[in-house]
């Protein structure tokens, strides 16, 4: 099980996670990881896309603490029914709500983390860092992270 923070502007016109330009960075990363997308359940800790408008383009706005908390019975029986042997933190929003206030995806990135949200837990950048990095080498950095974060779970699940 994969989540995020909140559905981007592609996300929440198709009405799923993970299907616009953070979401390919995901599926790229993901396959170079040896993760099938397939097996994996998507999900983002807030439900509404909350943006700015600006002429005609909706501009991602971080959500107030208020609405990850109302959001987060949904997220909660979404960890129930779909019991994940492994969890994947995408970003400090996600992270902050699942692993408190204090957690740092930047201290803690890519790290198996005691949990009982799941047997094998991690957290690691949201796919959108890389589109927002000031470069092309920072964006391939970010991506040879993330694919490294993503396969100390393969490696996890692989036993």
């Amino acid at each position: 099980m994969l989540v995020g923070e909140q559905p981007g502007d592609r996300e929440d016109l198709a009405g799923r996670p993970f299907v616009g330009p953070a979401g390919r960075e995901l599926d790229k990363a993901l396959v170079a990881a040896g993760i099938a997308r397939d097996e994996a359940y998507l999900t983002n800790v807030v439900k509404h896309f909350k943006f700015e408008q600006r002429g005609k383009r909706r501009i991602h706005q971080t959500p107030k603490r208020f609405e990850v908390d109302a959001c987060r019975p949904w997220l909660d029986e979404e960890l129930r029914v779909v019991a994940p042997e492994a969890l994947v933190i995408l970003g400090a929003t996600a992270a902050k709500a699942l692993l408190g206030t204090g957690f740092r995806v930047t201290r803690h990135r890519g790290e198996l983390l005691d949990s009982e949200l799941a047997g094998i837990v991690t957290a690691t950048i949201h796919p959108s860092a890389i589109l927002r990095a000031p470069d092309d080498a920072a964006r391939s950095e970010q991506r040879e992270a993330l694919v490294a974060d993503l396969a100390v779970v393969a490696r996890a699940l692989a036993g």
